[in-house]
Formats: C-alpha cells, structure tokens, sequence
C-alpha cells in the first residue's frame, strides 16, 4: 500500500542567519538585527538626538524648518546611501544588512527620521490653526467693538 504524503508547508520567507528567525514582517526583521554592533548603536544615538532635536525646535520655527529639509534630505539620500553601504558593509559591518530593494534602510534609517518629520508637520498644523483661531477671535472682537461704539453714538 501506497502511504500518500501531506506536502509539507515550506514557506518562502528568509531565514535570518544571525538569529534563525524566520523573516515573515518587518518586526521579525528588526528582531534579526544584531543591535550590539557600534555602527548600529552610532545609528540609534543619531535617531535618538534627532527626536530630542525635533522637540527642542519646537519653539523655534526658522530652525525647526532646517532640521525639517535636512531630514527630508537624508531620507531622499537613504537609496544612495544604501547603494554604497552595500558595496562596503565589511569595512563596518559584521551582516550584509544592505539589500536591494531597501528594506533595512528604510525601516532603521528612513523611518526614524520620517516619524521625527510627521511630528514636525504637526506642530506646524497645531500652530496654523492656533493662528487662525487667534485671528477669528480678533476679528470678532474688533467687530463687536465696532458695533458697541456705533451703538453709543
């Protein structure tokens, strides 16, 4: 007698060969991440002053535009940056991190600094609207002081 065999499911998502995790989602890719390497932790101190940047500036709107650009800018750089690091990850790497359609450098180093943006473009819309609502309430009061005085003469 013949014994028919289950196919076996075998998923075509990575192995990561540092942790054996297997790559599914882009939380299953930074858990594969070796964290403790000096450029990585370089990268994350960079991240962190960025964000304490980011609320430093809030009270200083010419700045904060700067700090703004150059994040856009970094971001817009990310695929060349990408680019070369693949070509020299042994000069600073243990992990060819660097693959061809971004994954790595987008979520450890274009995300970041997107998420820093996203907060700088609130405070930009909370402090329009904080105008506009400053300005109403002057126009009603310059309005309402227009009809007191023509009412008392």
């Amino acid at each position: 007698m013949v014994s028919a065999q289950k196919p076996q499911n075998i998923s075509s998502a990575p192995v990561d060969g540092f942790s054996n995790i297997r790559v599914t989602s882009a939380w299953t890719f930074l858990q594969s991440i070796e964290w403790t390497e000096p450029w990585l932790l370089g990268l994350l101190m960079f991240h962190l002053l960025c964000f304490a940047f980011t609320l430093f500036t809030c009270r200083y709107y010419r700045l904060q535009i700067c700090h703004f650009l150059l994040m856009v800018a970094m971001v817009y750089s990310a695929e060349y940056l990408n680019e070369v690091a693949a070509m020299n990850w042994r000069s600073f790497s243990k992990f060819q991190y660097f693959d061809s359609k971004g994954m790595f450098i987008s979520l450890v180093y274009s995300v970041p600094l997107l998420f820093n943006s996203i907060i700088i473009v609130a405070v930009w819309v909370k402090r329009t609207f904080s105008t506009m609502t400053e300005l109403k309430t002057l126009q009603l009061n310059r309005k309402a002081a227009r009809q007191n005085a023509k009412k008392s003469q």
